[in-house]
């Protein structure tokens, strides 16, 4: 875990924004057609809706995320679907509270 990443990742309201978003998908966005929310996550494009900016940047911040580990992301055809690392926020947290 590159804990500086992190950090820089976690640097954006926005991208705070969305993993706050992605923590309780079903809270925060409709339900999706053919997909469990649970399972793959939350398609690019309504986040993209909710946090109303374009698609670069929000592709841009979720590729941020992802990088820094704290995003996971499954492609089904041609949408891509991304859902919080659990793991890795379990991991920053124990470094937060055993480091700093």
């Amino acid at each position: 875990m590159d804990q500086l990443e992190i950090f820089k990742a976690l640097s954006n309201k926005t991208r705070l924004q969305i993993l706050h978003w992605l923590k309780e998908p079903e809270r925060y966005f409709p339900p999706q057609e053919h997909e469990d929310i649970h399972q793959v996550g939350v398609c690019v494009g309504q986040i993209q809706q909710k946090a109303g900016l374009n698609q670069s940047t929000i592709s841009e911040y979720l590729s941020i995320l992802q990088k820094a580990g704290l995003l996971k992301s499954t492609r089904i055809g041609q949408w891509t679907y991304y859902k919080r690392n659990e793991e890795a926020f379990l991991t920053l947290s124990q470094f937060i509270t055993e480091e700093i």
